[in-house]
């Protein structure tokens, strides 16, 4: 199998293009994007997509999760596929980036390939994952999580919005449930191109990650009791406040994490305080913690000692603790030999890489239990995502879609 040569790249303006052609769909009130899904703005996005898709010669499935495939065919009628693509649906205050690279950058691989008239043994596909973001209907990852066979489908046609609609209701409203089995397809590879959503690669200059883990979390929801009493009459003395306990288990939580660096994170990102009264000492306080590693081992240290280490924090402050984990996620370990295809990829073309873990959680994360799969990332500028601000240069997008297209090709193998 020979490699593809170094002057083969997408057609940058292209992509360029069509990503801020589809920004306009569903535009955030602040220059980004909100394309919550299963929204009409995503109704709208999915069908811009599958008339790009169309006009590109590829033949455009959807499954019973109503997630997309845009296949462009093979010249091995047996090879199975190679997989490509991220998601559509964006956070309420997105940027333009976020996914959208992944899935458009997709489809400028197989408009570059049309344009240079090269075939491949494999077919390759063009995903667009359902309901990536998780913000209008939890958890996130939802489709590619029953897809991989990890979440059951029933259970995510039961999933509720802060409005009490449920998923598979406004699938079928919206005109994009399919009748295609979840799961159905087999895959011979899945590569996913993403923005970092992270500061690394601009900070140590670099146009490529080759993303060899993604990290694997615990989310523990924690309830901290005490006795509700009033501000002003309680002696100090005398008071069990909830809030103290939730101060002594936040700092217990960042001590956890920087004894492990760099290879952990944590924080309390949720909190709910009751009653929630100016003049009243907290009776109770329910938060989560969320702890992630891309290392195993150190992920379930973290979780025994705040496991160990909290309820007597609490107990010397005379509150009550308990906690429940609610969230699991083991940290994948992506490919070998695709990540190979894909350091060998930037070194041909002259973009300079290093090897990462993305912080964030991925379709690729789930697709990995049942396909090879590998992710590349580009930068954004300080590293931010899920805000309108978010921002890539189209330099960055244009060196992720071409490793993604050499590596592609590696994979699904020119046909002479």
């Amino acid at each position: 199998m020979s490699a593809p040569a170094a002057n083969m790249r997408i057609d940058a303006d292209r992509l360029w293009s069509a990503i801020h052609e589809m920004a306009e769909i569903g535009p955030g009130v602040a220059g980004g994007s909100n394309r919550q899904t299963l929204t009409d703005e995503d109704a709208e996005g999915r069908a811009l997509f599958r008339k790009w898709c169309e006009a590109a010669g590829c033949t455009v499935g959807v499954d019973e999760m109503g997630t997309m495939f845009a296949t462009r065919p093979g010249a091995d009628p047996d090879a199975l596929p190679v997989y490509v693509g991220s998601h559509l649906d964006t956070q309420p205050t997105g940027g333009r980036y976020d996914g959208v690279l992944g899935v458009l950058g997709g489809l400028e691989v197989v408009r570059t390939l049309n344009d240079l008239g090269i075939r491949t043994k494999h077919p390759i596909v063009v995903t667009n994952w359902t309901n990536e973001e998780g913000t209008r209907f939890a958890p996130a990852m939802l489709a590619s999580g029953v897809f991989a066979g990890v979440i059951d489908r029933d259970w995510a046609y039961g999933r509720v919005d802060a409005k009490g609609k449920r998923f598979v209701d406004e699938l079928e409203r919206i005109g994009w449930k399919g009748d295609e089995k979840v799961g159905a397809r087999r895959m011979h590879a899945f590569l996913e191109l993403h923005i970092e959503q992270g500061p690394i690669l601009e900070a140590e200059g670099k146009e490529i990650g080759v993303v060899t883990h993604g990290q694997g979390l615990r989310w523990i929801e924690c309830t901290v009791t005490g006795k509700g009493q009033h501000t002003g009459s309680t002696p100090m003395y005398l008071r069990r406040n909830a809030g103290r306990g939730l101060a002594r288990v936040t700092e217990l939580v960042h001590e956890i994490a920087i004894a492990r660096q760099p290879n952990a994170v944590g924080a309390i990102g949720h909190v709910d305080v009751y009653p929630n009264s100016r003049n009243i000492i907290p009776e109770k306080v329910v938060f989560t913690v969320d702890f992630r590693s891309h290392i195993l081992e150190t992920l379930e240290e973290m979780v025994a000692e705040f496991l160990e280490t909290a309820p007597g924090l609490c107990a010397d402050v005379g509150v009550k603790f308990k906690a429940e984990v609610v969230g699991q996620f083991d940290p994948p370990a992506f490919d070998a030999v695709l990540l190979d295809r894909i350091r060998a990829a930037a070194d041909r073309l002259g973009y300079s890489h290093m090897d990462i873990v993305s912080g964030a959680g991925h379709d690729a994360c789930w697709v990995n239990r049942v396909a090879p799969t590998a992710m590349i990332m580009c930068p954004c500028v300080d590293g931010l995502s899920h805000n309108e601000a978010e921002e890539i240069s189209k330099d960055w997008a244009a060196a992720g879609a071409d490793v993604l297209l050499h590596a592609v090709l590696e994979t699904a193998e020119i046909v002479d």
